[in-house]
């Protein structure tokens, strides 16, 4: 495992939880020299997990759109940062240069991140583990829904397994690199009958 990607909040959250936990991932990436994948703001936990990161002297790739670059106030002091057309091409980049997924706290940009590569594993599209840090119980309503969906047979168990989950960042990480990926069919295969 050598890069992972974070999504998570360009804000800090309500509660000083939330920044500490990013510089807790920041810190546990670098000690275990795991490049950070992220979306390149210097603000909120974006901010607060890369200067984790480049303080303990780990490596950190922003990828940031062009339009995005004031609004989100990039960093200045990345490793590399990647500057790109689209939201789209953001996310695709990220995805291409990581090994997993974790999602800090964050808002509906951090959840639609998440879910892009959740639902291409889901898919079969790629093996990467998708975890989420669930810090000060943010992501607990999210993980009963997953469950209220696997009852209501919306999900599958072998999908539900895909998401992986801890509170703790060295804990979430030592599960990614036990991860096994569910033998998934690809959508794009016919349907035999």
């Amino acid at each position: 495992m050598n890069k992972l990607a974070v999504f998570c909040g360009s804000r800090p959250g309500i509660s000083p939880i939330y920044l500490e936990a990013a510089t807790k991932l920041g810190k546990e990436l670098a000690n275990q020299h795991i490049t950070l994948v992220y979306g390149g703001a210097s603000v909120g936990l974006m901010g607060a997990v890369a200067d984790a990161v480049l303080n303990e002297g780990g490596k950190a790739i922003g990828v940031i759109p062009e339009f995005l670059k004031s609004k989100e106030v990039y960093h200045k002091n990345l490793t590399e940062l990647i500057i790109v057309d689209s939201m789209h091409e953001r996310k695709m980049t990220m995805a291409n240069l990581a090994d997993g997924f974790i999602a800090l706290p964050g808002g509906p940009g951090t959840l639609e991140e998440y879910f892009e590569v959740f639902t291409w594993a889901q898919l079969g599209l790629h093996q990467k583990p998708c975890g989420l840090l669930n810090v000060n119980n943010y992501y607990n309503q999210l993980l009963h829904f997953f469950q209220h969906m696997k009852e209501q047979q919306f999900m599958e168990q072998k999908h539900l397994n895909v998401v992986l989950s801890d509170t703790d960042a060295k804990e979430l990480i030592e599960k990614f690199r036990q991860y096994e990926p569910p033998a998934i069919k690809s959508f794009l295969q016919p349907h035999q009958t």
